[in-house]
């Protein structure tokens, strides 16, 4: 029996996106959950697969929806569920991309951890994806966000070794443990201090999201790209995100 006063009060009307979604039974749904105010959830939709249940048509993924659940055990009871509205489906590879923002979140995020302005960015980036912004600006934008917000991204505006500010001209390598540093000679991936110190200071602005796709789309080398990958792999334990993995299987094919 759980004491009284551990219970963990209903929760209703929580703005919120499905990240994954997997059967249970014959006729329910286990969900993972990011919700503005409450973090990563899992939840059971008793229910969910029947043809007459009003969850089938509500539980998809990157779309804004409304929840109301209920629980003290680990896997809490969904209880109602409402498609929010105003926001497209991404297609194609902009979808995959969408589900490549819902690794990330699975990954990176312990459960019953908020991050409310996190949640905000990915609301931004998921409906970016949709209206067809470049994609890869899209993820570098909230690949930074995510680091930043999980603690994992190093100060981009300071030498991590002598902790001088950056100069201009000079290139750095972001190392996980070490932050930025001068690239080793047989280190082909860095960027210039002045791109770093343009990113932190975009992270640090009022439009955050807004200002990191506008730099991020400066990146057509792909040297940004690498060097988030590594920080991500390192932190998460992942060595290849599958969704990723799939993203660039499918561009390589179509050519």
């Amino acid at each position: 029996m759980v004491p009284r006063s551990a219970r963990q009060p209903r929760v209703h009307e929580e703005a919120a996106f499905v990240l994954h979604r997997h059967d249970w039974s014959e006729s329910s749904l286990i969900l993972d959950v990011f919700s503005r105010h409450h973090g990563r959830v899992a939840l059971v939709a008793k229910g969910a697969k029947r043809p007459t249940s009003q969850f089938r048509a509500v539980l998809l993924p990157l779309q804004p929806v409304r929840l109301a659940w209920g629980g003290d055990a680990e896997v809490r009871t969904l209880k109602s569920a409402a498609w929010q509205g105003g926001q497209l489906m991404p297609k194609g590879d902009a979808l995959l991309a969408g589900y490549y923002l819902n690794e990330l979140l699975l990954k990176m995020l312990a459960r019953d951890d908020p991050h409310p302005l996190l949640f905000d960015h990915y609301a931004q980036a998921v409906s970016a994806l949709a209206h067809g912004a470049p994609q890869a600006a899209v993820l570098r934008a909230f690949e930074l966000l995510l680091l930043r917000e999980t603690g994992h991204l190093p100060a981009l505006d300071h030498d991590g070794a002598s902790l001088t500010p950056l100069a201009d001209g000079p290139i750095y390598t972001l190392k996980p443990e070490q932050g930025l540093m001068p690239p080793s000679h047989e280190q082909q991936t860095a960027c210039s201090g002045l791109f770093w110190r343009s990113l932190q200071q975009a992270l640090e602005g009022p439009e955050a999201f807004s200002a990191l796709c506008q730099l991020c789309q400066d990146d057509r080398a792909g040297a940004l790209r690498r060097q988030l990958r590594d920080l991500l792999h390192y932190h998460s334990g992942v060595r290849v995100f599958q969704t990723r993995q799939l993203l660039a299987d499918v561009q390589r094919l179509a050519g």
